[in-house]
């Protein structure tokens, strides 16, 4: 007599509709953003500017940073790690992947052309990317080290820290903050922004929860 279990099948179900919401949401977003960068596709140094030199890590750095908020989120969705944790582990290494690509060329972005605008700008960059690949290491480290709280909490920094690019540049173009300042006033403010005050919030809640 056979003993295999059957087949686990994924499905869909209401409890999974708020992810999903959350994950077009941020598709959107990604898009919007991604979508304002098309002009740097025609690869002149009149659309490129001052990234002319740097091209190919720019377009490389916009493409892989769309990629790894797309599939973060992707990590968040627990039907998913328990369908498969082959595919869990796959996305994973995908999102590491597009995060060192992204983080990487940031690194260049960050030494090179940032300075181009202002010292401050260039160094916000500069902490911001450390922040990123910093908290992506840590958490794939976790993992290799099976300790699975420790790895989901860093996912869910590495994510926040990923998530700064859409609230830090859409934020950027909101009327009521563009009248603050010219943009490299107040760009490195809303960068440190971005990403600093979602880990400070998260913070905050991992303390209640562990008081709970």
């Amino acid at each position: 007599m056979s003993t295999r279990t059957p087949n686990k099948r994924f499905r869909f179900s209401l409890a999974d509709l708020p992810l999903l919401l959350v994950w077009l949401v941020v598709f959107y977003f990604t898009w919007l953003f991604m979508h304002g960068a098309d002009h740097f596709l025609a690869m002149t140094r009149e659309a490129l500017g001052k990234y002319f030199q740097m091209r190919y890590a720019l377009i490389a750095h916009i493409t892989a940073g769309g990629g790894s908020l797309l599939l973060g989120l992707l990590q968040f969705w627990p039907k998913l790690r328990l369908y498969s944790a082959r595919t869990h582990r796959a996305i994973g290494l995908l999102y590491l992947l597009a995060v060192l690509v992204s983080s990487l060329t940031a690194v260049a972005l960050a030494f090179t052309t940032a300075y181009t605008i202002n010292w401050a700008y260039a160094f916000s960059l500069q902490v911001w990317v450390s922040v990123w690949i910093s908290s992506t290491l840590i958490a794939y480290m976790a993992a290799l080290k099976k300790k699975f709280k420790s790895h989901q909490e860093w996912m869910v920094r590495s994510y926040l820290v990923t998530l700064a690019f859409l609230i830090s540049g859409l934020a950027v173009k909101l009327p009521v903050v563009q009248q603050l300042g010219s943009f490299e006033d107040i760009s490195p403010s809303l960068f440190w922004m971005g990403w600093s005050v979602p880990l400070y919030i998260y913070q905050l809640f991992l303390n209640w929860r562990a008081k709970k």
